[in-house]
């Protein structure tokens, strides 16, 4: 360990009771915690154990991600969605099905991250990338899984619209994560989010820009076994 290392109590306090308390662990997000910091966590994770479920180590630059992998050197790790995941193998999916469209490639990052999310919860998903409204056939060819999804997840830039036209189509809730893709005007992900939270179609839910992890956990707990 780096020297000046401190006990993960000066600077971070585990919720280790919280897959009791809720059904699913805490995550740790890394983004603005040194590398010596989550390694510190991960140890910690290591020794007291989840009580169940995954740890998941979100916005994981490749500082932290080496940092995780020197207590945890099983631990999954997807550069593209930024996220580590421990133990790396994803339960028995339980549950019903959860649905992630990625409006655009550039979206896939973000819709990643919600997909690995859901997953490592305990829900079987599926992941359509590159299904935006400019060609609205390659949503439409999608129809049989969105329909037999229990949610759905859109992640999509831009002008934000594939999440009100997926919620006019399918029964099931539609989680919307706005992306930061797209050019000026789209204002870093504020278009998006303005226009998922207009949305006409009802059952449309909306978390944070980029919140990848947000709209997975919410998801697989709309998805949970009844």
């Amino acid at each position: 360990m780096a020297d000046g290392w401190r006990p993960p109590e000066s600077f971070a306090r585990l919720d280790h009771d919280r897959a009791a308390r809720r059904g699913y662990p805490e995550a740790v997000y890394c983004e603005g915690k040194t590398p010596e910091q989550v390694r510190a966590i991960a140890a910690r994770l290591r020794g007291h154990g989840l009580g169940g479920g995954a740890a998941l180590f979100t916005r994981a630059g490749p500082e932290h991600a080496r940092a995780v992998a020197a207590e945890l050197p099983d631990a999954r790790h997807d550069p593209g969605a930024r996220l580590l995941v421990w133990p790396p193998e994803p339960p028995e999916p339980s549950g019903g099905r959860v649905a992630v469209l990625a409006a655009g490639t550039s979206d896939l990052p973000v819709a990643r991250e919600a997909e690995l999310t859901a997953r490592h919860l305990g829900r079987a998903c599926e992941l359509a990338v590159d299904v935006g409204v400019a060609g609205l056939h390659r949503v439409l060819g999608l129809l049989d899984t969105l329909r037999a999804a229990r949610a759905i997840v859109v992640a999509a830039g831009m002008d934000g619209a594939l999440a009100s036209v997926v919620a006019g189509l399918v029964p099931a809730p539609v989680v919307a994560v706005p992306t930061s893709v797209g050019y000026g005007a789209a204002f870093g992900g504020l278009a998006p989010l303005l226009s998922m939270l207009n949305a006409c179609a009802p059952g449309v839910a909306v978390v944070n820009i980029d919140n990848g992890y947000g709209a997975g956990h919410l998801a697989a707990q709309i998805a949970a076994p009844r």
